[in-house]
């Protein structure tokens, strides 16, 4: 029970609020002190009111529990209004600076896309191609970070860029299918590899040997180095566990490829179906790399030899990741 009566401290007149506990008041204010689980504030505001209770004065209860008088008689009144429901929760407050009005918004969200259905639609200053944070900030009056949660919540980002190109292959989707199905769900008892190459590499060397780690010093190298001329690595993925087979080369012809294709056949145990993933590099497309041009290539002998063979099917073009399927 609370009493919301006058009382005149000796020191202060202040305090307005008598306060007395019943007795489920009590073991409930206690029993919410005593709680190490419970939020600091709430335990603070308990032991104000338990002290309260006592017919301390605001003073003794300040030194006590380690805050204000003001925040006594704060957190007296309140209990004298909500009782204990009311120290567990705080009144809401308006907000420091008030929100954006919806007009600034709209204004802000049209302003950001730099064309729209194929026309210039806006024009960020400064012969600028798109807006940034600051110049938005500056054009609509308002402060960098109001511009970039209105871009948050509206999944709009202007600094970003993002490339695309639209297949023209009528048969695009037949070689979509056929190229992710050979990763989503390869034939039975056959080898799916996915070869790349890398050309130009450069084989770069120290000027002079380094020092190695250890303890107390780092690894020590050269700032200048020296040129071996370039490498191409050819690589074939095994998309089955992961491993890969290269071999480095001077050149980058179909005479290499074939070469890096006799050596994969020779890690590959016989008498396994071959499916390839390639792209559509012109090495690739060697009328000797393709099994439907010449048999007697690798390619033609291996899908031979496994059974039944494809011809090779170039990639829809301009697609991303450009790759084709055959099986081997």
């Amino acid at each position: 029970m609370c009493n919301i009566a006058p009382w005149w401290g000796d020191e202060d007149m202040a305090q307005q609020v008598c306060v007395v506990l019943s007795a489920a008041e009590r073991e409930e204010l206690t029993a919410i002190a005593a709680d190490r689980n419970r939020p600091r504030k709430h335990v603070e505001r308990a032991r104000i009111v338990l002290a309260s209770a006592g017919r301390h004065s605001p003073q003794q209860v300040a030194h006590s529990v380690g805050v204000s008088r003001p925040t006594v008689w704060r957190w007296q009144q309140r209990f004298a209004e909500s009782g204990v429901e009311g120290l567990l929760r705080d009144k809401t407050r308006k907000p420091g600076t008030a929100p954006l009005a919806a007009e600034t918004t709209a204004r802000v969200v049209g302003l950001t896309p730099a064309f729209r259905e194929g026309r210039l639609c806006t024009q960020p200053p400064h012969q600028a191609t798109h807006w940034t944070g600051r110049a938005m900030a500056k054009a609509a009056g308002i402060s960098l970070g109001s511009v970039q949660r209105i871009w948050r919540a509206h999944k709009l980002q202007p600094h970003r860029l993002r490339t695309f190109k639209r297949s023209r292959d009528p048969s695009f989707a037949a070689k979509l299918a056929d190229v992710v199905g050979l990763y989503l769900d390869p034939p039975a008892h056959a080898v799916v590899l996915s070869i790349d190459e890398k050309s130009q590499i450069q084989a770069l060397d120290r000027t002079q040997p380094g020092l190695p780690i250890k303890p107390g010093r780092c690894q020590t190298m050269t700032h200048d180095y020296k040129r071996h001329g370039t490498t191409t690595l050819f690589a074939a993925l095994s998309v089955l566990d992961g491993s890969v087979i290269g071999r480095c080369m001077q050149r980058h012809r179909h005479l290499e490829f074939i070469r890096f294709l006799n050596a994969v056949e020779r890690q590959v145990p016989a008498g396994k179906p071959i499916h390839v993933v390639l792209d559509n590099y012109a090495t690739h497309k060697h009328p000797k790399s393709l099994p439907s041009r010449m048999r007697g290539c690798w390619l033609g002998w291996r899908a031979i030899r496994a059974g039944p063979s494809t011809s090779l099917r170039p990639r829809p073009p301009g697609s991303t990741p450009s790759r084709t399927s055959s099986p081997r």
